[in-house]
């Protein structure tokens, strides 16, 4: 009697087949076996089965076929689905029938150890690499967390421009480009346009790509990276440090219910992500300094750091181990942020500004009060020696209905680099762009 007709799935969905006859299309990720018997190892981007293929079940021809495969060969096997909680994901497949779809032969990445500039070299074949594609799909959940806990909250997507004709936060770090004879600008942020956004819908977010021509090679940075921009209307500083627990707590537990199989292939503990899912402490950088500086008296660390400063990367890592969870830091020195952030009323040395430090990861959201008074706004961009006339547009914000509004910035590599453990941002976007990286 003839098998019935392949039902079609996916390998991620093998076990609800138990005992059906199926079809599976992936790559060959590994093989091993010897005389009568092969195991094939299959992916396709759901996950990894193991195939078992009997030279007597697929026949002499189909046999020595499945024994010649070159890693990273594309193929369809059709067969019975078998529950195996030895199996990769509970499941394996026994194989009746293979059919070659693309044939692969000398694959560059092996077992053996590549240094990271041949697999960055090899960036569009190394995604497809166990440990990367767990963190393609961890990427993939971040921001499904960042859409769903914002969608929850009333917020709607309205996305800035990438072409921009201003700084949002000084010119000394911007793409210049030209834009049909006129300067213009990739964007570093898309925050003042959420803003404008903002006056007409009340809960925004925008989310894509920005652009930073900063000189800096640290495993923290990227020229091209995401970033989630979320802008309230009617908002001061406590809604947006609410706001940004609430979706990095949410972010946090929505990989612990969807991504336990990925944080295995990455061997992240989830236990530490969850001691991660508790308060943010919330402290004014006044007592961050002191702190700081009392710990380099006692000899804990060494620091440049001064009251005054801005933080650096041993700050960051000691206030990370110290308190084991993120912290926000608030009321920052004035000089130290951008020109559109408010001040303390209480205080004009200070900005009504937050940035929570994340452990080992250092800052993953910066946000603040903006100014909405339309005369200290002029006077700060006049400061920053900017051009008034470039930031007309955003100045009518301040002229025609002026609100109290906040919001903040989230990178999203950052954010994947901290929450999967993976210590350089590079393996977090797709294809990286950094100092010296433009290809593939």
């Amino acid at each position: 009697m003839a098998d019935p007709a392949p039902l079609d799935v996916r390998i991620q969905d093998l076990l609800r087949h138990d005992g059906q006859f199926v079809r599976l299309r992936g790559w060959l990720y590994n093989a091993r076996g010897k005389g009568r018997l092969l195991f094939l190892l299959l992916r396709d981007g759901s996950g990894i089965c193991q195939a078992v293929v009997l030279r007597d079940a697929v026949g002499e021809e189909a046999f020595a076929l499945a024994r010649g495969l070159g890693q990273e060969s594309s193929l369809e096997l059709t067969g019975t689905v078998a529950a195996d909680p030895r199996a990769p994901g509970g499941a394996e497949l026994k194989v009746k029938g293979i059919r070659l779809v693309g044939p692969s032969r000398d694959y560059p990445i092996t077992k053996k150890e590549h240094g990271p500039g041949f697999l960055m070299d090899h960036r569009h074949l190394w995604l497809r690499s166990r440990r990367q594609m767990a963190l393609l799909r961890l990427r993939h959940r971040v921001i499904q967390a960042f859409r769903s806990y914002l969608d929850g909250e009333g917020f709607y997507c309205v996305d800035s421009p990438m072409f921009t004709p201003n700084a949002c936060e000084g010119t000394s770090t911007l793409f210049r480009t030209d834009y049909f004879g006129e300067e213009a600008y990739l964007t570093q942020s898309g925050q003042l346009y959420a803003e404008a956004s903002a006056m007409a819908l009340g809960r925004v977010y925008c989310f894509g790509p920005v652009f930073r021509a900063e000189k800096s090679k640290t495993r923290r940075h990227l020229t091209e990276f995401w970033m989630l921009e979320p802008e309230i209307a009617f908002a001061g500083l406590d809604e947006v440090c609410d706001l940004a627990e609430g979706l990095v707590r949410h972010t946090i537990r929505h990989l612990l219910a969807t991504g336990a199989d990925d944080l295995a292939d990455l061997d992240r503990d989830p236990e530490v992500l969850r001691a991660w899912d508790a308060e943010f402490p919330r402290l004014r950088y006044a007592e961050v300094a002191e702190m700081l500086m009392a710990w380099q008296a006692e000899g804990r660390y060494e620091s440049e750091f001064r009251p005054g400063d801005d933080l650096g990367a041993p700050d960051e890592t000691i206030l990370g181990e110290h308190f084991g969870r993120p912290l926000m830091i608030t009321h920052w020195p004035a000089e130290t942020k951008a020109f559109y952030m408010k001040r303390d009323p209480e205080d004009p040395s200070l900005a009504l500004g937050v940035d929570v430090i994340a452990p080992v990861a250092g800052e993953i959201v910066g946000g603040s009060v903006r100014e909405d008074d339309l005369e200290t706004l002029r006077r700060r961009i006049a400061e920053h020696d900017l051009p008034e006339d470039a930031f007309a547009w955003y100045l009518d914000l301040r002229r025609f209905g002026s609100v109290p509004h906040a919001g903040f910035g989230i990178g999203l590599e950052r954010t994947v680099s901290w929450l999967s453990g993976v210590p350089h941002v590079r393996e977090c976007i797709p294809f990286p762009r950094t100092l010296q990286r433009i290809y593939p």
